[in-house]
């Protein structure tokens, strides 16, 4: 199963290292009435969480582990405005003047996170700034034509560098070009996950731990059954991503062949001397490359290299894990190389077929939010905003992402994991070239 591996590893992960984890709430026992049960406590169920319970609706939270055990607690920490799927599929399908709206409701998911942090005073080290590298020639012109885009086309402001300025950005001999931004940045994803946590709990929302849904009875009125216990409410926010079918494979079955569980990993190092960040990454940015198969890196708060990558489509762990990632962070920087590696960890995110959020309802009164692909530090914050409105009966917004369509990933059950192998190795040799 995809849950032994990703809790296995996630055990070892240096946010887990770095933060003090409240005192396990209890599962849930007998019946509860409440009038919207979300499904995850990760960052979009949170949201939607918080926007609930401001609106005055009483919400009840149902987490299969812990608070943040899952994509939300171990990523990048990167918050990128934006989409991994870039502006396409909203042009193509909805036009200019809705890909226009989700670009700028993109813009507010970052205003959102700060918006947050100010409001529930959440320590999670946030810091603004984020480049895209790229490391060939023939990337260099796909990020020079994509900066110009999205100047041209949504305002984002960039400064797009090559040659010898990249140096301005990042000490690294891999880089050819740059493209600096400086509204998107990053943070630690546990502490921002575990203060949403709070933060809903003041509003008065209920939380349950190790309460794993198993089954989601559908009607007028939705009932989510757990092992001891079980929530009547009016509505539900589905918000499990990836590991919703792993742990409730009855709960939405028709939601699982629209993503797939994609493994990416991290390492961190033993702090290094502040003056050796300052020198690597004078802005101290969030940084990623614009390979199919990426890297991204950052610098933590107490001066550590957290370096991720390695992204596996077949929900096998890679082999030597460490020692490659060690090696890859040693070609981008080599004053790095022989810094010992402390921690290694990584898991499961759900990505979409085109890479763009897949936002939706079942009938009525069920929402469901996954398809993040990546770029959901930022984008859950507004996923659980949007279902909130929709609840609360403002649906313009929401619907700007339930009208994409989503293909599902070919070859059913058995073969849609080696078909999506393949492709990876199609990829994986055009960055080469």
């Amino acid at each position: 199963m995809l849950l032994d591996s990703d809790t296995q590893l996630n055990q070892h992960s240096y946010y887990e290292a770095s933060v003090q984890r409240p005192q396990l709430a209890p599962p849930l026992r007998g019946d509860v009435t409440a009038d919207v049960v979300v499904v995850g406590a990760g960052y979009s169920g949170l949201s939607a969480s918080i926007e609930l319970a401001r609106r005055g609706y009483r919400v009840v939270v149902l987490e299969a582990d812990r608070i943040c055990s899952g994509a939300s607690g171990r990523n990048g920490g990167q918050a990128i405005a934006g989409f991994a799927s870039g502006q396409g599929p909203f042009e193509q399908q909805l036009g200019q003047a809705q890909a226009h709206l989700a670009w700028d409701m993109s813009m507010q998911s970052i205003a959102l996170i700060d918006e947050r942090i100010r409001d529930f005073q959440i320590d999670c080290d946030r810091v603004k700034g984020y480049l895209y590298v790229a490391d060939s020639p023939r990337k260099a012109r796909a990020l020079a034509a994509d900066t110009q885009a999205m100047q041209r086309d949504y305002g984002l402001a960039s400064d797009f560098v090559e040659g010898a300025d990249v140096q301005r950005y990042i000490q690294s001999p891999r880089y050819c070009a740059a493209s600096f931004d400086s509204v998107s940045g990053h943070l630690h994803p546990l502490k921002f996950g575990l203060g949403l946590a709070r933060a809903s709990q003041l509003l008065g929302v209920q939380i349950y731990e190790k309460s794993a849904v198993t089954q989601l009875e559908r009607g007028v009125v939705v009932k989510a059954r757990a092992a001891q216990g079980t929530v009547t409410a009016k509505f539900a926010v589905l918000a499990g991503n990836c590991t919703l079918p792993e742990y409730g494979p009855k709960v939405a079955p028709e939601l699982t062949p629209r993503i797939m569980p994609v493994g990416t990993y991290i390492i961190s190092t033993l702090p290094v001397a502040p003056e050796l960040c300052q020198f690597l990454l004078p802005n101290n940015a969030a940084v990623c490359d614009n390979n199919f198969i990426l890297d991204y890196f950052r610098f933590s708060a107490d001066h550590r290299m957290l370096f991720g990558g390695r992204v596996s489509y077949s929900t096998r762990t890679p082999t030597k894990l460490k020692e490659v990632m060690t090696q890859r962070m040693g070609a981008i920087f080599p004053q790095l190389r022989g810094v010992p590696i402390e921690h290694v960890w990584g898991g499961f995110v759900d990505i979409s077929m085109n890479r763009a959020p897949d936002f939706g309802r079942l009938g009525a009164n069920v929402y469901y939010l996954q398809g993040f692909s990546g770029h959901g530090v930022a984008l859950t914050g507004l996923a659980g905003q949007l279902a909130a409105q929709a609840i609360a009966g403002q649906a313009e917004r929401f619907d700007v992402f339930a009208k994409l369509q989503h293909r599902r990933f070919p070859g059913g059950p058995l073969l849609r994991m080696p078909s999506l192998v393949l492709g990876t190795l199609y990829h994986r040799l055009r960055d080469a070239l």
